[in-house]
């Protein structure tokens, strides 16, 4: 009778190790390629059910029928239901807008050019068949009128590896709509490769509900409730940001000044002096800020491993037109952005709620 014996050589033991993480590894990329070619296979029936335009061709009852008919074909699958075909149908319609405002590929291009848009219809293939089909469904639901909104979570889903809750949570907080939209002046104070990048880290506003504050506050309050809820306010900076203090000390001279908030950015490999400010925007807050993007250029930054410093300013509210002049008047690298503590009702909330006469009125036409 054989006997169980345990082996302790350690080389033996990081063997079992490995093939453990080997077989993990082939687990999930199986998984992903068993998700990449269903999301191809709704992506080619929604197709189908255009070309043929199916709805009119087999009339009202066409879903219904269709997903009877391919379950009771392949009756060990489980995702032909009525509406999953209904969305394979919108998956396609919602994407495909971007393909057919893309060159033809048979046209007379140069062949550079059609390179180009080769590349491009590609990436957005590999792009829209590597996210889970759970995720895509609430971005089909959010974005169905705007398939250029729809791409961009897609590509913060994958370049994140935002869970279906994250995706929700960054479309309730309308992040499209915020992401890159600071003012700046990156344009003329970075290369063209960097400037891209940086404008792409900002938001305008923050939305900074996270830190629960309902009261008055002061700017010693607002970044406390901030850090006390570091993992949230990292999350809405944005990707790549490392948190590096709070009052930071810089020694110039003989005297010292504090930054209100020091990260490192890894994606732009740059610190990134964060100053807030719960009134107003003005032209002095710039100056200041300027001088801390300097004093970290020559205090913190090495040369060959970071790049320049990028200040941001986060203000309660701004004129955009003396935030622009401000910043055209500064040679550092800075932004400035608003911030919101909550968002309770829409911004333009008249005409979204009945008053109390059309209540009544809907009351009467019912009766």
């Amino acid at each position: 009778m054989s006997q169980s014996i345990t082996i302790t050589d350690h080389d033996y033991s990081l063997w079992v190790q490995q093939l453990s993480k080997r077989f993990r590894q082939s687990q999930i990329q199986s998984a992903v390629r068993v998700n990449q070619e269903m999301l191809r296979y709704y992506w080619e029936l929604g197709r189908d059910i255009v070309a043929l335009n199916a709805e009119n061709k087999y009339g009202r009852g066409f879903y219904a029928n269709l997903s009877r008919d391919l379950r009771q074909s392949i009756p060990d699958v489980t995702c032909f239901s009525e509406t999953s075909i209904r969305y394979a149908k919108r998956f396609f319609e919602l994407y495909n807008q971007l393909l057919i405002n893309l060159p033809q590929l048979g046209e007379d291009l140069p062949s550079a050019d059609t390179a180009h848009t080769q590349q491009i219809a590609q990436k957005l293939e590999t792009d829209l068949f590597s996210i889970p089909w759970g995720h895509h469904k609430y971005i089909i639901d959010k974005c169905s009128d705007n398939p250029n909104k729809a791409l961009f979570y897609v590509q913060q889903t994958l370049q994140n590896g935002w869970s279906r809750s994250m995706l929700l949570n960054f479309m309730g907080t309308d992040l499209y709509e915020r992401q890159g939209k600071a003012l700046t002046n990156f344009n003329h104070t970075l290369p063209p490769a960097e400037s891209d990048l940086a404008q792409e880290i900002t938001k305008d506003p923050y939305n900074f509900a996270f830190a629960g504050i309902t009261q008055r506050y002061n700017e010693r309050k607002l970044k406390d409730a901030l850090l006390q809820n570091i993992t949230q306010f990292l999350i809405e900076l944005g990707t790549g940001f490392a948190y590096v203090g709070k009052e930071y000390r810089l020694q110039i001279a003989n005297k010292e000044r504090f930054i209100d908030l020091l990260f490192y950015n890894l994606n732009l490999s740059c610190y990134v002096v964060v100053e807030v400010k719960i009134g107003e925007f003005d032209f002095a807050d710039v100056g200041q800020l300027g001088g801390y993007v300097v004093a970290c250029n020559h205090i913190l930054r090495k040369e060959g491993r970071d790049n320049p410093t990028i200040g941001l300013l986060i203000c309660k509210e701004k004129n955009n037109l003396i935030a622009q002049y401000a910043l055209e008047s500064s040679s550092q690298p800075l932004g400035i952005s608003e911030y919101e503590l909550q968002r309770l009702y829409p911004a333009n909330v008249e005409g979204t709620i009945p008053t109390i006469e059309e209540i009544e009125n809907q009351l009467e036409s019912i009766e």
